[in-house]
């Protein structure tokens, strides 16, 4: 045997293995693709589903709070408007605390995404 055989077969060799790691790299990285597209789903259709039952009941319970309200007050408008600024109120505190959402999201998707 000839070095130039030997080193053909260990070029062959070489080539047969990086071959095979790039083939299963391919292969990682399209089931990570997968996971995380699978999760991204997951987690939006939990988000509508849970967040249209929540925001149904939100208008149910701010609807009869504003008529109870109305009612107490002698003034159904009066009730109404209560609980519109209520709402106002709720949104005015979570834009002011929105960077501490942003940052949990972030942190929850990273552990997701990178796997700890």
């Amino acid at each position: 045997m000839t070095i130039f055989e030997s080193l053909n077969k260990t070029t062959d060799k070489a080539t047969e293995k990086a071959e095979k790691y790039i083939k299963t790299t391919q292969e990682y990285v399209m089931l990570k693709v997968f996971q995380q597209i699978t999760l991204s789903l997951s987690l939006v259709v939990k988000l509508a589903i849970i967040g249209g039952l929540v925001m149904l009941s939100t208008v149910f319970i701010a609807v009869s709070s504003a008529i109870a309200i109305g009612e107490a007050l002698g003034n159904m408008a009066l009730g109404y408007l209560i609980i519109g600024v209520v709402f106002l109120l709720i949104a005015v505190i979570v834009y002011y605390i929105r960077y501490l959402i942003d940052g949990k999201i972030i942190t929850s998707v990273s552990d997701k995404f990178f796997d700890k």
